[in-house]
């Protein structure tokens, strides 16, 4: 409850008392994965320190990173892309970080960051989603025309 209600002095007296950030409750949530979805730099710095598992997996079958990606958490992204959390993993429903900014995401400025902050920590932005399309796909198929450049603009030349 502490993760969730955005309780980090508690939080970090739990932590410091020996709470387990991993711990999960009966919906697979734990304290580090709700970071993810608040976008709590605050909270997810309070927990860092207790060294939780950046891999971790949510009841969708994704990292924190993923669903603070789709709310358009930019200062979380950019932060948690810098403990060398799996951007490119691919979750249950076959999206990743970059493709969950794209497909839930707005195209708005918060997204455009994300995706900026998802590439520029080295992101791949040719893994495609369960029914093979690309996140330039999606991006220029839902008129999202900043991103579908920034999207280009990242492919490799060769196309691979």
């Amino acid at each position: 409850l502490a993760a969730a209600g955005g309780h980090v002095e508690v939080a970090r007296l739990l932590v410091n008392l020996g709470a387990d950030p991993d711990a999960q409750d009966d919906q697979q949530d734990s304290a580090w994965l709700v970071t993810g979805v608040t976008g709590s730099v605050a909270k997810a710095e309070t927990l860092l320190p207790a060294d939780p598992d950046l891999g971790l997996l949510n009841r969708f079958g994704g990292t924190s990173v993923i669903p603070a990606s789709e709310r358009g958490h930019v200062a979380y992204v950019r932060r948690v892309a810098r403990t060398g959390i799996n951007l490119d993993h691919v979750n249950d429903l076959g999206w990743t970080a970059l493709l969950e900014a794209v497909v839930l995401g707005d195209g708005g400025r918060r997204h455009q960051q994300v995706v900026r902050a998802l590439l520029g920590a080295g992101a791949d932005p040719t893994i495609p989603d369960a029914d093979g399309r690309t996140p330039i796909a999606l991006a220029r198929g839902s008129g999202q025309v900043v991103i579908a450049r920034m999207l280009a603009a990242a492919e490799p030349a060769d196309g691979r």
